[in-house]
């Protein structure tokens, strides 16, 4: 039953497998997570519901990440990427009533590249964030870059008329 658990932990943490990519598992980790937004858009759930949502993914995110590095015996292993995916609730926020159309397609993207800046340049307070040990510091960080990006893309959206 432990390594049941322990691959559960392992498969959640690495975003099914696809952090075990062995180049850039960050971005693409980063691409299940318009996927997982877009998920829970088909819902129409309401602000709440999906703040909620948000939440619940942040802090199971903080126990799979922790316990992830755990197992692997690393502080921050490059192949977990729950934290990337977890995010997009996140960055996605500026796209919360659009449909699921061509145009969120083209937000998501948008809403991809913003976030992979400022996941990968980490200003402060990222940077600091960044430091901190165990799953709090992996999924914080991501979260903080996730609020960089979810400006950049509201702003962008505002200058290309899509708002």
């Amino acid at each position: 039953m432990r390594n049941i658990k322990k691959q559960t932990i392992l498969l959640c943490a690495t975003g099914l497998g696809i952090g075990w990519i062995p180049r850039a598992p960050g971005t693409f980790g980063s691409l299940l997570g318009p996927p997982l937004v877009a998920g829970l858009l088909w819902f129409h759930p309401g602000w709440p519901v999906y703040l909620l949502v948000s939440v619940i993914i942040f802090l199971l995110g903080v126990y799979f990440c922790d316990q992830g590095a755990k197992l692997l015996g690393i502080d921050d292993p490059g192949c977990i990427v729950f934290d990337e995916i977890g995010a997009f609730t996140v960055v996605l926020l500026p796209a919360f009533h659009l449909e699921l159309n061509l145009r969120f397609f083209w937000v998501s993207v948008i809403g991809f590249l913003w976030f992979r800046l400022f996941d990968i340049w980490k200003p402060w307070p990222v940077r600091y964030f960044d430091r901190i040990h165990g799953g709090w510091g992996i999924m914080t960080d991501d979260y903080v870059a996730a609020v960089y990006a979810a400006i950049c893309l509201y702003v962008t959206l505002i200058l290309l008329g899509w708002f």
